[in-house]
């Protein structure tokens, strides 16, 4: 695969991958409606568009069983609504929202998955990779891109190899990854995302001031994030998920070949199939050999 072109920044102007979780048995839970929640996100993507003409944002929704584009400020239209109340912007977004909103459920009444009822995070973070990537390509000159989780579900296990693919991904093309959590409890996914790829994690505690904590920690650009104090982690839950169970474990067994975690010791690595403890036996073996050889 061809190299990406040399990552010539404009200060200023910013690509945002707006990541919007739109897990139905999240928000018929959280305290804060869900309409409201987007309320929120509308006014702080039209505030972000307004900062510089040439900024773009890119709204992902990440559901339950599936993940898809449903805004792109450079190829969106100008025709508003009827009434002409609404932006166009927030016409399209809403109306490609819905039928994705609608296309989600369908799939989760064709089964669940086994395990939490998680966010694809996964999924949202590989398209938006993709779409950097693309951007990267397209020619020398190019906004600074970042991505925002908009985040309320609790962390899957079952991602956790591919959110970390994606992470270190993330970190060696240089994207910072924000998070903004709002569920009850934090997400180690989302705080090894941001504080590995130098962006900034942060759970709102009024969720009802959300637009205040967007526009305030979220809204700037990267060349004016050094000349601000944006607030830091008190600390980042780095446990692991286990390969075996998908389940978050405090100690584990690491294959020595392929880095693989299990909660407890098998014989075989089920990733790569090698055999644990088969140098040890080989000693053993050894040494009880030179025992019972006679002296001569």
């Amino acid at each position: 695969m061809a190299s990406a072109p040399s990552k010539l920044y404009a200060d200023d102007v910013s690509l945002l991958m707006v990541l919007l979780d739109t897990n139905p048995f999240f928000w018929s839970s959280s305290s804060l409606p869900f309409s409201v929640f987007l309320s929120h996100v509308l006014t702080f993507l039209n505030s972000i568009l307004l900062l510089n003409q040439l900024n773009q944002v890119v709204v992902i929704a990440t559901g339950y069983n599936s993940c898809s584009y449903i805004y792109d400020s450079s190829t969106s239209t100008n025709q508003g609504s009827d009434n002409g109340r609404m932006p166009a912007r927030c016409v399209n977004l809403l109306q490609k929202l819905e039928e994705f909103v609608i296309k989600d459920e369908q799939l989760i009444k064709e089964g669940l998955r086994e395990g939490i009822a998680s966010s694809l995070l996964s999924g949202s973070l590989s398209m938006a990779l993709c779409y950097i990537q693309r951007v990267f390509r397209s020619g020398p000159l190019h906004p600074q891109p970042r991505i925002l989780c908009l985040q309320g579900s609790s962390d899957g296990p079952e991602q956790y190899v591919a959110i970390m693919n994606a992470i270190f991904s993330a970190q060696r093309s240089m994207i910072r990854i924000d998070s903004c959590y709002m569920g009850s409890s934090n997400s180690a996914f989302l705080q090894q995302a941001s504080y590995i790829t130098g962006g900034v994690y942060l759970k709102p505690q009024q969720p009802n001031g959300l637009f205040q904590y967007l526009s305030t920690v979220f809204a700037t650009d990267l060349h004016s994030r050094a000349f601000l104090q944006l607030p830091k982690s008190l600390g980042v839950d780095f446990r692991a998920s286990c390969f075996c169970h998908k389940k978050t474990i405090d100690l584990g067994y690491i294959c020595s070949v392929c880095l693989s975690i299990f909660c407890k010791h098998h014989k075989k690595c089920s990733t790569c199939g090698s055999v644990f403890g088969q140098a040890q036996s080989d000693v053993n073996s050894t040494s009880n050999k030179k025992r019972k050889t006679p002296e001569t």
